[in-house]
């Protein structure tokens, strides 16, 4: 895995997984659920620096 996002992209999937995480724990329902997971992914790419779709699509923010 290398790395593709630029230290912009990581913070803001930072600050926006942390953002899902508190709605995710608002209450139970399933959109809840599915919040968390999401904001599980952004949490994952914002540490690692690697995101499947950006390769997929060959796309990258890192200079």
């Amino acid at each position: 895995m290398t790395v593709n996002e630029s230290a912009t992209d990581r913070a803001i999937r930072f600050v926006l997984a942390l953002v899902l995480f508190y709605f995710a724990f608002q209450s139970a329902s399933p959109w809840n659920w599915i919040l968390g997971i999401v904001a599980l992914v952004l949490l994952f790419t914002a540490v690692t620096g690697f995101c499947g779709l950006y390769r997929l699509l060959g796309i990258s923010t890192k200079r």
